[in-house]
């Protein structure tokens, strides 16, 4: 990966996501039953859980995967930044939260930093597949072909639970929220994890430079 990160450069395959328009089943929408308050306390705009392997420890081998979710027509949903840092409003909190689930009900999935910006989303995340697992699927995957069927159900679930509470509160049935697609990046190292790391620490920072319009 280039040293220098960028949307277009550390992003590697393009997937769109299922499950978009599957039916969420039973699920609470943190907007339904936490007030603001509550939600900012539990779900910030950025997230700095480290995981605590070695720096020699190869991360392609657990699925270590840098992933960038964009709103549909770059439009900004989730708030804004102000003097450098994120400000979510109720849809970007809902981003976060549905965000940590993944990590809460799914024992596989190690959630890593990440954070919700003004039109898009950046997170890492690394997929621990067990071995007896994979030995009780009736296909008798291998941890690669697993993987790879993993993360575009994860995304899909991710995008189809915040795109239906984020249009109860704004009164907008079916209207689509993200992008179809999503980018992911494979993280081989420990050296390429900490630079993505850095990317998405600063990325509010370089807002302003990045969409500063030229003067004439």
């Amino acid at each position: 990966m280039n040293d220098k990160l960028n949307d277009q450069s550390v992003v590697r395959a393009i997937h769109e996501s299922p499950g978009q328009h599957e039916s969420p089943g039973q699920h609470e929408s943190p907007g339904q039953h936490e007030s603001p308050g509550q939600t900012r306390r539990i779900a910030p705009q950025r997230h700095r859980r480290r995981s605590i392997r070695l720096p020699g420890y190869d991360y392609s081998s657990a699925g270590a995967y840098f992933v960038t979710i964009c709103t549909q027509n770059r439009e900004r949903l989730f708030g804004e930044i102000v003097d450098g840092e994120m400000r979510l409003n109720d849809a970007g909190k809902i981003v976060a939260h549905e965000w940590m689930n993944i990590g809460k009900i799914n024992n596989e999935i190690e959630l890593d930093e990440w954070i919700v910006m003004p039109d898009h989303f950046h997170g890492i995340l690394i997929i621990n597949v067990a071995v007896g697992a994979i030995h009780e699927s009736p296909r008798q995957m291998t941890i690669v072909q697993r993987r790879n069927m993993t993360l575009p159900k994860l995304i899909g679930r991710f995008k189809m639970l915040s795109s239906k509470s984020i249009n109860i509160i704004r009164n907008t049935p079916g209207v689509p929220v993200w992008q179809r697609n999503y980018y992911e990046h494979i993280i081989r190292n420990h050296e390429s994890l900490n630079r993505i790391r850095a990317y998405i620490a600063n990325n509010p920072a370089k807002w302003k430079m990045d969409h500063k319009k030229p003067t004439h």
